[in-house]
């Protein structure tokens, strides 16, 4: 059984190094969104839609139902695959439910990106200055600095330029309208991670309804913010290894 992962925004992939390494699990495939990790194909939008209809074409090459894990931008990716193509799927875990809920309200960064303006002026101070610059602001997140430093690195316009176009394309209520069709995924066994300390992606009721709705199980990690699988590798870990065996 393979398992993927897809990461989010401002990452790529050196996201998961910390929680694979405690898997160990021997068939594991990590997909970078274009833009967070991967270049950006000609004529790829970088919205929404854009990143559901190319994760699932990623999956349709691997010839077999994944156990798919998404995290942030990743992670309503997965919850998009899993309303519309569960044949893809053996199961689905995503940190990101609550986007999808009618009473959400993007974050106040996210609010300045969908900013025409502000936007930009915000993605520049973010993807800018030093390597070193751009790995403090990771590390102040609560991101290790192994990993931050790998984060960073990829970090500049390409990926500026896939922020503003993927939050503008979210801009409420296209998430909660997308929502709508949330009871999809419970076609396949779906995991809700829910960080207490995740102010990111709505409140954990939020986090609920749309886990409720969509047919998924529920896992509270207590203390842990929105980098859970970097913040607490070992019980991130735990609670993967749990669903699954479930």
């Amino acid at each position: 059984m393979i398992t993927v992962f897809v990461n989010g925004n401002p990452e790529t992939a050196a996201i998961w190094d910390p929680l694979c390494a405690e898997l160990g699990r021997p068939d594991v495939l990590r997909l970078s969104p274009p833009g967070f990790g991967a270049p950006i194909p000609d004529g790829f939008g970088c919205t929404v839609s854009d990143y559901r209809d190319w994760l699932a074409a990623e999956l349709e090459t691997l010839g077999e139902p994944v156990d798919l894990v998404g995290h942030d931008v990743g992670g309503s990716t997965v919850v998009s695959v899993a309303m519309t193509r569960p044949d893809l799927l053996r199961t689905w875990v995503s940190d990101s439910l609550g986007v999808f809920d009618p009473d959400y309200v993007w974050h106040d960064l996210a609010r300045q990106w969908q900013t025409p303006g502000a936007g930009e002026k915000s993605v520049a101070a973010l993807m800018g200055g030093t390597l070193g610059e751009r790995t403090e602001r990771m590390v102040a997140r609560g991101i290790a600095r192994p990993v931050a430093a790998q984060l960073a690195a990829a970090q500049g316009s390409r990926m500026g330029q896939a922020i503003l176009a993927f939050y503008r394309s979210a801009i409420q209520p296209a998430m909660a309208e997308l929502g709508r069709n949330l009871p999809a995924a419970a076609a396949r066994p779906g995991l809700a991670i829910i960080g207490t300390d995740d102010h990111f992606v709505g409140s954990q009721e939020m986090r609920r309804r749309s886990a409720a709705r969509a047919g998924a199980r529920v896992e509270i990690l207590d203390g842990v913010g929105h980098w859970w699988m970097v913040q607490d590798p070992v019980r991130s870990a735990r609670a993967l290894t749990s669903f699954w065996a479930n």
